[in-house]
């Protein structure tokens, strides 16, 4: 058996660092749109050429070639508008760099695992530390070729990678693949062209401190008026002085309106984002702002009130409630969702199963949530994960999403998030927790156990429920027997007191006053930690 790996110290997840909003532009007239259109596309191409020109620079760039690439869209825009665009850019190259380098590790994390079930045996099996031999030649055969492509892929991707080359389609690579597939993506040329199209506009601005309305290229008044400021080439299409166009609809913010309205009032930085979808025919409008950071709450003030633990699974969170003991209390909750659908349904699920959870939380008077840190980033591979279902199992689960989500929505309300390490949390709980928390009325799942380790590991108690009885005999030569009580707890080392019974070998042990005790005792249906201990006493004749 593989040593174990030790485990990390549990931490209080930092708070989210920005706030994004969104609402629907209602009541547009027909020639809002048509100016929404041109703006976009004129910025749209813009933001095109400069990506390029960025992606060409590649390691290369530097403050001066960026000031270049500004000056150079300035007379086609405006200053601010050639500052978005590339600034955004900028973003889109570095988000490339770090998709490439994680492509390069799931690269190598597939060559290992090639490389070491090749090495092996025809027929081996392997361990639950690694993987062993193929199961036929045939298999091993076209193994050994799929390890041979990936090594190219490896090789070309780091050269890109050296030379500082990035693949980047504004639109979506999925949406450009899907042009050669129109009728598997169910779509005509013509409204795959206009979803392009669509796709590729840009219409966005950063917000600017001290300016009104925090904004002065998309800017949106308290009283929800919302206008745009046209670049120099659209500037006939103005139907507002110094060259703006005001939309004759009213922008108004259901989530957050409030702290969006203070900070408008306040003139504070507000970035803003109107894009077009699709699929519903509708526009929207994105408002976005900084958070300063906040001080992370230290971990014993987090779990003062205790913790719940939540095991988060592909379908379901599975959470139980623990007092500041590591006791599970109450009955476990699972918080269902469904990831099928559009992304927007999937969001949608996701948000509506946290809320419950939060909702939960609060009732109980918990202040801290504990999940698992987990990072399935390099676990995904065909080699490490053979069976594709689990393949998309893995893939399906939403932890980063759950855990941002997660993090973000607890801080609004007042809770703290705990991320442990995951490490066995499955394995020990269902093997110290789940047959003792099965009633009869109901079967307590694996799920469910591990969120009671989960907890336990967040409250730095050890998962395990009771430590192993003593070899030599049944007295405390080896220590104390429960690993339930604190350090500072009197007498936690102690002897347990002496229990007055026969002494002789004409009533053996376990016959005395003290046998009705049965929870005392190591049998089947009963927990020996519900009541006080008790012991019979050796007979002296023996």
């Amino acid at each position: 058996m593989g040593e174990l790996r030790s485990v990390a110290a549990s931490f209080v997840a930092s708070g989210p660092s920005g706030v994004a909003v969104r609402t629907r532009l209602k009541h547009l007239a027909s020639d809002d749109e048509k100016v929404l259109r041109v703006v976009g596309a004129h910025l749209g191409s813009l933001a095109s050429k400069d990506l390029k020109a960025r992606c060409r620079d590649g390691l290369a760039h530097s403050g001066d070639t960026w000031a270049v690439r500004k000056r150079e869209l300035t007379p086609f825009s405006s200053s601010r508008w050639a500052g978005s665009i590339t600034k955004a850019s900028h973003d889109q190259w570095a988000l490339a760099r770090r998709c490439q380098l994680a492509h390069i590790q799931n690269l190598e994390a597939g060559i290992r695992t090639l490389t070491h079930r090749l090495s092996l045996p025809i027929g081996q099996k392997g361990t639950r530390q690694a993987p062993g031999g193929y199961r036929s030649r045939r298999e091993w055969h076209a193994k050994a070729r799929r390890l041979r492509v990936l090594e190219d892929r490896l090789a070309a991707v780091r050269a890109d990678r050296e030379a500082g080359v990035v693949h980047v389609v504004r639109g979506g690579k999925r949406l450009a693949r899907a042009r050669h597939h129109l009728e598997a993506a169910q779509l005509t040329e013509s409204g795959w062209r206009r979803r392009w199209e669509a796709e590729r506009w840009f219409c966005q601005a950063d917000g600017e401190p001290g300016k009104r309305y925090g904004n002065e290229t998309i800017r949106v008044s308290p009283d929800g008026e919302a206008s745009i400021k046209l670049s120099a080439p659209l500037t006939h299409l103005a139907n507002a002085p110094h060259g703006r166009y005001v939309l004759a609809c009213r922008v108004t913010f259901a989530h957050r309106g409030a702290e969006w309205a203070d900070r408008v009032a306040a003139n504070r930085a507000i970035a803003y984002r109107i894009h077009y979808d699709m699929g519903r025919d509708r526009w929207y409008v994105t408002a976005s702002w900084q958070l300063p950071p906040t001080p992370t709450l230290p971990i014993e003030a987090a779990l003062a009130h205790g913790v719940i633990g939540v095991d988060m699974n592909a379908d379901h969170l599975a959470a139980w409630r623990l007092d500041i003991h590591g006791n599970p209390t109450g009955a476990p909750h699972r918080f269902v969702y469904a990831l099928s659908g559009t992304a927007q349904h999937r969001d949608a699920q996701v948000r509506h199963a946290l809320t419950r959870l939060l909702h939960w939380a609060r009732a109980c008077g918990v202040k801290a949530i504990a999940v698992e840190d987990l990072d399935f980033g390099a676990e995904t591979t065909r080699e490490k994960h053979g069976r594709k279902r689990f393949r998309q199992l893995i893939s399906g689960m939403p932890t980063g999403k759950l855990r941002a989500r997660l993090a973000s929505m607890a801080d609004a309300t007042g809770i703290a998030v705990i991320a442990v390490d995951p490490a066995y949390t499955s394995r020990w709980g269902a093997q110290h927790w789940q047959k003792p928390l099965t009633p009869t009325t109901r079967t307590t799942t694996r799920h469910e156990a591990a969120a009671v380790a989960i907890g336990r590991r967040a409250q730095g108690h050890p998962i395990r429920r009771r430590t192993a009885p003593p070899p030599q005999h049944r007295s405390d030569a080896v220590g104390h027997r429960t690993a339930q009580a604190r350090r500072d707890v009197p007498g936690r080392e102690g002897t347990r007191p002496r229990i007055p019974g026969p002494r002789t070998r004409s009533v053996p042990p376990g016959r005395g006053a003290n046998a009705g005790n049965q929870n005392a005792q190591h049998r089947p249906g009963r927990s020996a930690e519900l009541g006080f201990w008790q012991q019979d006493s050796l007979p002296l004749s023996l």
